[in-house]
Protein backbone atom coordinates (compact mmCIF):
# COMPACT_ATOMS: atom_id res chain seq x y z
CA UNK A 1 0.00 0.00 0.00
CA UNK A 2 1.20 3.28 -0.92
CA UNK A 3 1.67 6.53 1.52
CA UNK A 4 0.18 10.03 1.01
CA UNK A 5 0.50 13.05 2.34
CA UNK A 6 -1.90 16.22 1.70
CA UNK A 7 -0.52 18.96 3.30
CA UNK A 8 -2.29 22.56 3.22
CA UNK A 9 -0.76 26.32 3.24
CA UNK A 10 -2.46 28.94 4.15
CA UNK A 11 0.02 31.62 2.42
CA UNK A 12 0.16 35.37 3.67
CA UNK A 13 -0.98 37.57 0.56
CA UNK A 14 1.99 39.70 -0.05
CA UNK A 15 3.86 36.27 0.07
CA UNK A 16 1.89 34.33 -2.71
CA UNK A 17 4.90 35.10 -5.28
CA UNK A 18 8.17 34.20 -3.31
CA UNK A 19 6.25 31.12 -1.82
CA UNK A 20 5.46 29.84 -5.28
CA UNK A 21 8.87 30.62 -6.54
CA UNK A 22 9.99 28.79 -3.39
CA UNK A 23 7.83 25.85 -4.28
CA UNK A 24 8.70 25.69 -8.11
CA UNK A 25 12.26 25.38 -7.42
CA UNK A 26 11.77 22.82 -4.60
CA UNK A 27 9.87 20.47 -7.19
CA UNK A 28 13.28 19.56 -8.51
CA UNK A 29 14.23 18.26 -4.97
CA UNK A 30 11.38 16.79 -4.14
CA UNK A 31 11.00 15.07 -7.37
CA UNK A 32 13.80 13.36 -6.93
CA UNK A 33 12.96 11.84 -3.46
CA UNK A 34 13.25 7.91 -3.68
CA UNK A 35 9.93 5.90 -3.52
CA UNK A 36 7.82 9.36 -4.97
CA UNK A 37 4.90 8.27 -6.91
CA UNK A 38 2.97 11.33 -7.71
CA UNK A 39 3.72 15.18 -6.56
CA UNK A 40 0.81 17.70 -6.95
CA UNK A 41 0.57 21.40 -6.16
CA UNK A 42 -2.92 23.01 -6.27
CA UNK A 43 -3.49 26.13 -5.71
CA UNK A 44 -6.81 27.17 -4.76
CA UNK A 45 -9.27 29.15 -6.93
CA UNK A 46 -12.65 28.05 -7.15
CA UNK A 47 -15.32 27.44 -4.61
CA UNK A 48 -18.63 25.71 -5.41
CA UNK A 49 -21.85 25.38 -3.14
CA UNK A 50 -25.24 22.93 -3.27
CA UNK A 51 -27.63 25.12 -5.79
CA UNK A 52 -24.40 24.63 -8.15
CA UNK A 53 -23.86 21.06 -7.55
CA UNK A 54 -27.44 20.10 -7.93
CA UNK A 55 -27.65 22.20 -11.62
CA UNK A 56 -24.54 20.47 -12.53
CA UNK A 57 -23.23 23.87 -12.84
CA UNK A 58 -19.16 24.64 -13.00
CA UNK A 59 -17.43 26.02 -9.86
CA UNK A 60 -17.33 30.03 -9.24
CA UNK A 61 -13.71 31.48 -9.37
CA UNK A 62 -12.63 33.35 -5.94
CA UNK A 63 -12.50 36.90 -6.84
CA UNK A 64 -11.23 38.14 -3.43
CA UNK A 65 -8.34 36.66 -0.74
CA UNK A 66 -9.77 37.17 2.73
CA UNK A 67 -6.87 35.94 4.82
CA UNK A 68 -4.59 33.61 2.66
CA UNK A 69 -3.70 32.37 -0.46
CA UNK A 70 -4.38 28.20 0.11
CA UNK A 71 -2.23 25.97 -1.57
CA UNK A 72 -2.40 21.93 -1.31
CA UNK A 73 0.59 19.89 -1.67
CA UNK A 74 -0.24 16.22 -2.52
CA UNK A 75 2.69 13.70 -2.76
CA UNK A 76 2.80 9.75 -2.67
CA UNK A 77 5.33 7.55 -1.34
CA UNK A 78 5.74 3.59 -2.12
CA UNK A 79 6.39 3.38 1.42
CA UNK A 80 6.19 5.44 4.70
CA UNK A 81 9.41 4.53 5.19
CA UNK A 82 10.25 6.61 2.03
CA UNK A 83 8.05 9.09 2.77
CA UNK A 84 9.76 9.46 6.39
CA UNK A 85 13.07 9.92 4.72
CA UNK A 86 11.20 12.71 2.06
CA UNK A 87 10.36 14.86 5.49
CA UNK A 88 13.84 14.65 6.66
CA UNK A 89 15.45 15.83 3.55
CA UNK A 90 12.33 18.62 3.07
CA UNK A 91 13.02 19.41 7.04
CA UNK A 92 16.92 19.99 5.89
CA UNK A 93 16.54 22.22 3.23
CA UNK A 94 13.15 24.25 2.73
CA UNK A 95 11.03 24.01 5.45
CA UNK A 96 12.20 27.23 7.27
CA UNK A 97 11.53 29.14 3.80
CA UNK A 98 8.14 27.70 3.05
CA UNK A 99 7.20 28.66 6.99
CA UNK A 100 8.41 31.87 6.53
CA UNK A 101 5.91 32.43 3.70
CA UNK A 102 2.55 31.07 5.92
CA UNK A 103 -0.11 32.41 8.32
CA UNK A 104 -0.22 29.80 10.19
CA UNK A 105 1.85 26.18 10.47
CA UNK A 106 0.83 24.15 7.62
CA UNK A 107 -1.51 21.43 8.65
CA UNK A 108 -0.80 17.44 7.53
CA UNK A 109 -3.35 14.84 6.76
CA UNK A 110 -1.10 11.46 6.41
CA UNK A 111 -2.59 7.76 5.87
CA UNK A 112 -2.40 4.81 3.06
CA UNK A 113 -3.99 4.96 -0.19
CA UNK A 114 -7.01 2.76 -0.29
CA UNK A 115 -7.75 3.30 -4.02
Amino acid sequence: MSFTEICIYQVKPQKVEEFETLMFEAKEFLEKQEGLVSLRLIKRGYHIDMAQIKEGLPPLKLTRIVKSVKYMLYWEFDTKESYGMAQKHLYDSYWKSIERCLVVPHDKYLGEVLF
